[in-house]
């Protein structure tokens, strides 16, 4: 089920918030509410594919009973047994599904042979609720995450739908609090529900508009320079108002519920160096593999020669984490590559130029990273880099043209808004804006209903990984 459909926002969102707030909290406990919470959590999920529903409570019960196990025998070698029983059987099911055909299709390149691929699709969500869980065995472990005794809580703690299928990846120590006992109020279920809104506004109206133009520039055939730049453009901005919009809807549904998500974007395309980009994109899933895969590798508190692997292992992990192609792999590297550039060789330099020539310099590099993201092939990715700098159809074409003309207010706009500019101006004059903000999202959710009433393209791009 998608948060931009219309059953979810006008069936399913309106049955879960009248359960969940009409059962008692008996002694200030969330007993009942979480019980409505893993109920609509595991229908939600089940939606379109339920026979997955069977997997994810199998990796429910394995992780609980380990983390008990763990727990049970801390202090000795078996409690470490239990937790690399954990992350082996987390990351296993991860790769059955995930890697498997990926890893066949290699071998029958290299080697020549016929291997058929399994039948296998992948499972909603699978990467982001398999670090979820490994947050709390691997914490547990470690001594910072306390024992979750109540099966039904650890299991809605899983399966919680704001955040289940596309992030931000919560770790269970960011609601261990939240999950037993949580205050609500009207306040801040009414700043959860302007906060979904507002996430729903940027995927649908923003988001949904530039992934149309990128799919339209590349089924168009050939590329002029203007198209190519366009198309690069288009999904730079696609990709961030629909990950971010969900984002955005997922931390918003949270807070209605009493839970607080973390943030997992801030104004990344403002950066104005790629470690700086990457403290402000994707925070939870750059945030879980430095406390999860680059700081017990020995970080940067290694020999140079180590802290270059380190790096790139780290970089091509968080590739392969987005999908099992050599198109997520590159794009791994790439960003592995250029982070090392900058932190031996260009980091003096970066911060001494002007701001102007700082951004420049990063959106060059991170619209570049899109394009291989996007790319599919090998050939496609040189093919449409190539076109950008020079190797295409002339520097513009009558489409290119007719694109630039039709979406060039949309494009400032989405330009603008990947700025704290609309939230400046909203802080300049708090006091309108809170009058008028009930008509405005009243208005904007009367958009989305049209757009979702007569669209068809509505796809969310992390629902894929």
């Amino acid at each position: 089920m998608l948060f931009s459909s219309v059953t979810f926002l006008y069936w399913f969102i309106p049955v879960v918030f009248a359960l969940y707030f009409i059962v008692p909290s008996p002694g200030g406990s969330a007993v009942f509410k979480n019980a409505v919470l893993l109920i609509a959590s595991m229908v939600f999920y089940a939606w379109g594919e339920p026979v997955f529903l069977l997997l994810m409570t199998g990796e429910i019960i394995v992780n609980y009973v380990l983390g008990l196990l763990i727990d049970r025998f801390r202090g000795s070698a078996w409690s470490k047994v239990f937790m690399i029983a954990s992350v082996a059987a987390g990351i296993g099911a991860l790769g059955l599904f995930k890697y498997t055909n990926f890893f066949i299709e290699v071998i029958n390149h290299v080697s020549g042979n016929s291997f058929s691929l399994l039948l296998l699709s992948l499972p909603l969500g699978i990467s982001f609720y398999t670090f979820q869980i490994l947050s709390y065995t691997i914490d547990l472990y470690r001594g910072k995450a306390e024992l979750q005794r109540n099966p039904f809580y650890f299991a809605m703690y899983v399966v919680l739908f704001p955040q289940l299928v596309a992030g931000p990846i919560v770790r269970y120590t960011d609601v261990a609090a939240e999950i037993g006992r949580r205050t609500h109020s009207l306040t801040q279920v009414a700043d959860g529900i302007t906060r979904f809104v507002l996430g729903l506004g940027k995927k649908i109206l923003l988001g949904n508009l530039f992934g149309e133009l990128a799919v339209t520039i590349t089924g168009a055939g050939g590329f002029s320079v203007l198209g190519a730049w366009l198309y690069a453009l288009a999904y730079t901005l696609h990709i961030y108002f629909d990950f971010s919009g969900y984002s955005d809807m997922a931390i918003g549904l949270g807070k209605v519920f009493g839970f607080n998500f973390p943030e997992n974007f801030n104004y990344p395309y403002i950066a104005k160096s790629v470690t700086d980009f990457w403290r402000r994109w994707h925070m939870t899933l750059s945030g879980w593999f430095r406390d999860y895969v680059y700081i017990p590798l020995g970080g940067n508190r290694v020999a140079p020669a180590r802290h270059i692997f380190n790096i790139l292992l780290v970089w091509l992990l968080t590739g392969f984490w987005h999908g099992a192609g050599l198109n997520f792999i590159l794009w791994g590297g790439y960003f592995g590559v250029i982070l090392l550039i900058e932190k031996y060789f260009l980091g003096k330099y970066l911060g001494k130029l002007p701001a102007f020539a700082a951004h420049i310099y990063l959106l060059l590099i991170v619209i570049i990273s899109w394009v291989i993201f996007d790319g599919g092939t090998l050939a496609n990715i040189g093919y449409v880099l190539g076109s950008m700098f020079g190797k295409a159809d002339g520097l513009a074409d009558a489409a290119s043209l007719y694109y630039l003309r039709s979406y060039a207010v949309p494009l400032i706009l989405g330009v603008i808004g990947c700025t704290p500019f609309a939230k400046h101006i909203a802080r300049q004059t708090r006091n309108v804006t809170l009058r008028l903000k009930p008509l405005f999202i009243l208005i904007l959710m009367i958009l989305i209903t049209a757009y979702l009433v007569d669209g068809s393209f509505n796809p969310f791009i992390y629902f894929r990984f």
